[in-house]
């Protein structure tokens, strides 16, 4: 039995013993108000990338200034507002679209951040570390992990993962868990294994649902080659998958399909 096929099983039978909860193994990095350091919510979550935002006018209240050529991000919110049809009617409250443009504090000179940065002591382990560094070094894959973010993916169009601090994660194996996984998607471009990444981009969709857990089973798996597997990042792992398992009602080999696709792509990160 391989070690692919050892950690699969070790999946399905996790899997099989029902709901598990998949915790995001990392914190902090979600996008906030400055003056307030209330996150933001709904769609500008998406809108806004981790950090800490602050209008024009809250900037020149503080005094402080925008460094030339700095871009604004948009943020939106409903504004309500009551409709009197007829005078014997309780008036109707309806809602219109308004947006207001933010600026990145780390664009503005001045002011500095108020956020309780997340600084777990964790180290980079020797192992599972050579085999990011040859992967991207051998790859020509740009890597961003030393900028707090509140979100770990990888771009098909820039060829770049980027992931939350290994400080930001609750232990080092969790950071390692969340970078193998970034790695396995890196092997899906279309000149690596080509598993038209840009054609899967419909979150839920079911090609979406089946690179997930292709991403995630090849984590899983390199997690237990170098040595870093802990019961609880096999745990999240299974939580995971099982998440995005739920989109393939019907198909009853996706995970084992996944997971013969999941070993290319380890071999392919390691060079074999």
């Amino acid at each position: 039995m391989t070690v692919a096929e050892m950690v699969t099983n070790a999946i399905i039978e996790k899997l099989e013993c029902g709901f598990i909860p998949w915790v995001k193994p990392w914190q902090g990095g979600e996008a906030v108000n400055y003056i307030t350091q209330k996150p933001y919510h709904g769609i500008n979550r998406l809108l806004l990338d981790g950090g800490e935002y602050i209008t024009f006018n809250q900037v020149q209240e503080l005094h402080a200034h925008i460094r030339k050529g700095s871009k604004s991000h948009l943020v939106i919110f409903y504004k309500p507002f009551e409709v009197v049809n007829n005078e014997e009617e309780e008036p109707e409250l309806k809602f219109v679209l308004r947006y207001y443009r933010v600026f990145n504090i780390n664009d503005v000179d001045g002011i500095e951040s108020k956020r309780v940065h997340i600084d777990n002591d964790n180290k980079r382990l020797a192992k599972p570390q050579e085999v990011i560094d040859n992967y991207i070094n051998r790859e020509g894959i740009r890597l961003q992990d030393d900028v707090v973010s509140n979100n770990a993916y990888y771009s098909p169009s820039n060829d770049m993962i980027v992931l939350p601090t290994i400080k930001q994660h609750t232990n080092s194996n969790e950071f390692y868990s969340t970078a193998f996984h970034e790695l396995t998607h890196s092997t899906g471009h279309s000149k690596r294994l080509n598993r038209d990444l840009e054609m899967k981009a419909s979150f839920g969709s079911k090609n979406y649902s089946r690179e997930e857990l292709i991403a995630e089973i090849g984590s899983a798996i390199l997690m237990n080659m170098t040595g870093v597997e802990t019961q609880q990042t096999l745990t999240n792992s299974a939580g995971y998958c099982q998440g995005w398992a739920k989109f393939l009602k019907g198909d009853a080999n996706a995970i084992l399909v996944a997971a013969a696709k999941a070993e290319k792509a380890v071999e392919f990160i390691l060079n074999k």
